[in-house]
């Protein structure tokens, strides 16, 4: 017998009723004096006063006590006027609460602009300067504004308002998510207790990645997932969505990413409705309504509520519903992982396709989908949009991409309207509800296709089929008018080419390169030892005709341009589809040549992980030579990194999330992609990073495939970047997977620091930046390393783990340096211990007067003890 289950409190409906019946009078005007909403540096607020937002009079801020057994400690907050339940809002010091007197409290204006609250002339609060110093203070005001949002303002200007710093509630017209341009990060985190507005376990925040999405945490452990957005609401939360009393709204692109909600307007006065959104410090997402009839709030509805809203409640691809017995079931084609496991009722495992996968697109015994109604979508980390997709050509483009397991309509907010989710990775987080969700494709071999779907795939590839031979029967009377002509263009072409005894390749530039390039190959095979990396087969890519990419970059215009690289200039552009593209067109200057196009196709064209650019394509046409990639909208990492006016738009926590992504794609580059690859040519203009500033490496021109039973090989011509080449490769040519761990931490140094190995020296000290980094760590002074635009706001632990991560990676002798498999666990780990690292490379390079190496102690005298005597420098060709 199925189950009714009611997800929530009140009935909307009977809400309203009662809302509309118990209403009260309209209150009596109240006396000037109480009614201030504004704080001057000539009028603090003092602890013993409160201010009412002007209009309505709906909230009030001061000074109070929430443990009505201890006076002690107050707090400054915001809460709901003239009911009789006093209901915080929103806590300014949560964290450091005023210890003593209240009345001895108050809040005010500082002589640099910042809102303040001070106890016997002590700071206990305050917010950020306004940006401009020189701004008097005189003409800063403070108000509390009828939908409870505290604004300093200097001037006309905003300089800080609490709606962008909410604690644990979030009311209307309030933002919770991300600004990119600012890197502000609008999340809400509960309480410690009812009576201590201290911060608890639970946040619920915004994860950008992907299709963003909701997330709640107990301390940094997921524990409920919202669903992506599908143009009309959350599709894990079918009770979210546009009634007569509250509307949503969801925003994405490119400068922010956020949701928010409002109460409508209504004739009979809906607009006074109080309501709010709250995490308790139960770890429960709330949503609670005002009932004036009963002086109370009502439970509106409430998430996580059951089994199935835990996170990752059945693993991958594992389909849970509490209308089943037991609630974890697999998806269609899939059976579990873990049988034992899974017959007492634990499907956290997940489950295993049947069979694999084709990835032939469409035809007889390709791939199909079946079809899962009523789905809380999968988890959208893995997932990408596009908008400008109807259903059937989302259902294609998943055809054509190996990688996609599932696709679904991005926007269910009109029939018919575009909007195209493709998921690349495993399927997880997902739930079927008896009522609600939406339609999920999940793709699977044409073996494990039901019999209603295999049907309807047949009759998919009958009309494909049907459009496709049509127009090709039509067009063949004009192919074969066309033919002679082609032939005859062709003929003419042979007749004006020069014969090649008289001018062969060997006499232009491109032949020369292509000469090079063929010793090249005759050098440093690694291409072809035996793997068929030599087959051109091999390449699996989409070719752009050039004349569509002159149309998407309009002619390669210099307005277009948007880097310089080794390999040629990159430009900017906009495919017939919309799609935003990134052209690296191969320079006739260009100190690489055919041997390095062919090796970045061949072996970005078989990787796929979130942290790699993704090659779409490529473009070969007489002498050019194009890569087509995704377009990374934030540039490359030394665009922020290096420059004095961006590196504080890198916050702490976004260098840190920078500096996993790239380890993950090292570790995936090393270990878990079909081919082993060696980068060798890691650095900061070659981390992309997309819109949500999520690193993507790039660059694969001078990679290397390394055989499965190899430590380390040797090359006679060695490429690479000055300052980020490990000592090992720039002198003798050997390189091995320590190579770019040694860049790794190059780059790790970088950003933690802000600065260029390459050109950083301090001159006081003698120092190089590795060098600078290692004695600051020796002298228990690391902190000072760090970029003084983000030192304020940033992790100490994980900043001191970075820098210890980093110089392990930069010593001298490769076997000292861990596996990228090592610094992932390390940099994922709360409290790692980590070794004491030796000396960076290259820091025994320099005279010194000093004696700074006379009293180093026997760790590092050991480390020293197996270091290299000497080098035999190899021709190097820096870039």
């Amino acid at each position: 017998m199925r189950r009714c289950r009611r997800r929530g409190g009140v009935p909307l409906p009977l809400l309203l009723l009662l809302f509309l019946l118990s209403r009260p009078a309209p209150a009596a005007s109240t006396p000037a004096a109480t009614t201030a909403d504004t704080v001057t540096p000539a009028s603090p607020l003092a602890g013993n006063r409160t201010l009412v937002s002007s209009g309505s009079g709906k909230f009030v801020l001061g000074f109070f006590a929430p443990d009505p057994d201890d006076a002690s400690r107050t707090y400054l907050g915001i809460w709901f006027n003239n009911i009789p339940v006093r209901t915080v809002v929103w806590v300014a010091n949560r964290d450091n609460p005023v210890l003593g007197t209240p009345a001895d409290a108050a809040l005010t204006i500082l002589a640099n602009g910042s809102l303040a609250i001070t106890h016997n002339d002590d700071l206990v609060w305050a917010t950020p300067p306004p940006p401009s110093p020189s701004s008097s203070n005189a003409t800063a005001t403070a108000q509390l504004q009828d939908d409870g949002n505290l604004v300093l303002r200097a001037g006309a200007a905003v300089a800080w308002q609490s709606f962008d710093h909410p604690t644990d509630t979030l009311l209307p017209g309030m933002k919770l998510g991300i600004d990119f341009r600012t890197g502000l990060d609008r999340h809400m985190t509960s309480w410690l207790a009812a009576t201590d507005p201290s911060p608890g376990d639970y946040t619920f925040r915004l994860d950008p990645r992907g299709s963003p999405e909701l997330f709640l945490y107990r301390r940094s452990v997921r524990t409920y997932g919202s669903g992506p957005w599908n143009g009309f609401q959350f599709t894990g939360v079918p009770n979210l969505k546009p009634n007569g009393l509250l509307t949503f709204r969801f925003v994405s692109d490119a400068d922010e990413a956020y949701y928010a909600y409002g109460v409508l307007p209504t004739a009979a006065g809906a607009a006074d409705v109080l309501t709010r959104f709250v995490v308790n410090s139960s770890g429960q997402i709330q949503r609670l309504v005002w009932i004036e009839m009963t002086r109370s709030w009502s439970l509106f509805w409430s998430y996580p509520l059951d089994e199935c809203d835990g996170y990752r409640a059945c693993g991958a691809y594992g389909v849970c519903s509490v209308d089943r017995n037991p609630i974890c079931g697999c998806a269609p084609g899939f059976e579990p992982r873990f049988p034992d496991a899974w017959a007492l009722r634990d499907g956290s495992g997940g489950c295993k396709r049947r069979t694999g996968l084709n990835c032939s697109g469409s035809g007889s015994g390709g791939d199909g989908f079946a079809t899962l109604a009523n789905m809380k979508l999968p988890e959208s980390a893995n997932a990408t949009v596009d908008m400008s997709l109807g259903l059937d050509e989302c259902r294609q483009a998943c055809l054509d991409n190996c990688a996609c397991r599932a696709y679904a309509s991005a926007n269910v907010s009109s029939p018919g309207a575009a909007g195209c989710f493709i998921w690349t990775g495993d399927l997880l987080d997902m739930r079927q509800f008896g009522n609600g969700g939406q339609n999920l494709f999940v793709r699977l071999a044409a073996a494990d296709l039901p019999l209603s779907t295999s049907s309807a795939e047949t009759h998919w590839h009958t009309k494909r089929l049907a459009e496709i031979i049509v127009p090709s029967v039509v067009g063949l009377l004009l192919l074969l008018v066309g033919l002679y002509i082609c032939a005859m263009k062709i003929k003419k072409r042979r007749k004006e080419a020069t014969p090649l005894p008289s001018r062969n390749a060997q006499s232009t530039p491109f032949g020369r390169r292509n000469q090079i390039a063929a010793s090249s190959e005759a050098q440093d095979d690694s291409l072809h030892n035996g793997q068929g990396q030599g087959n051109s087969k091999d390449c699996d890519l989409p070719s752009f005709d050039v004349e569509k990419i002159q149309a998407a970059t309009d002619n390669f215009s210099i307005h277009n341009k948007i880097g310089q690289g080794g390999f040629g200039p990159v430009y900017m552009g906009k495919l017939e589809n919309g799609q935003d593209i990134a052209v690296k067109r191969l320079s006739r200057r260009s100190t690489q040549g055919l041997r390095e196009f062919k090796n970045e196709v061949k072996l970005i064209a078989k990787l796929q992980h979130r942290n790699l650019v993704r090659l779409l394509g490529c473009c070969i046409d007489g002498c050019e030579r194009m890569l087509v990639y995704e377009y990374m909208h934030n540039r490359s990492l030394n665009t922020f990194l290096f420059n004095e006016e961006k590196q504080s738009m890198l916050s702490w926590e976004k260098r840190f999330n920078i500096i996993n992504g790239i380890a993950r794609g090292i570790l995936y580059l090393h270990q878990d992609s079909v081919l082993r690859i060696i980068h060798r040519d890691l650095k900061a203009s070659n981390i992309l990073l997309d819109k949500d500033m999520n690193p993507k490496i790039s660059d694969f021109g001078v990679a290397r495939i390394f055989g499965t039973d190899q430590t380390a090989a040797y090359t006679k011509k060695v490429v690479g970047t000055y300052g980020y080449m490990s000592p090992e490769y720039a002198m003798d040519g050997v390189f091995s997977t320590k190579s770019d761990v040694f860049s790794f931490g190059v780059l790790v140094l970088e950003v933690v620091s802000g600065k260029k190995n390459r050109g950083f020296y301090h001159t006081e000290l003698d120092l190089n930046l590795l060098r600078y980094a290692w004695r600051l760590w020796r002298d228990g002074e690391s902190l000072e390393f760090i970029d003084p635009s983000i030192a304020d706001t940033s992790n100490a632990m994980e900043v001191l783990k970075c820098i210890q991560i980093g110089l392990l990676c930069v010593q001298e002798q490769p076997k000292r340096r861990p596996t990228m498999s090592a610094v992932t666990t390390m940099l994922t780990s709360e409290n790692p211990t980590l070794p004491e690292p030796c000396e960076p490379a290259f820091s025994t390079g320099r005279n010194h007067d000093d004696d700074d190496d006379n009293d180093e102690g026997p760790e590092a005298k050991a480390c020293r003890s197996d270091s290299a005597s000497s080098w035999t420098v190899t021709v190097v060709e820096g870039r």
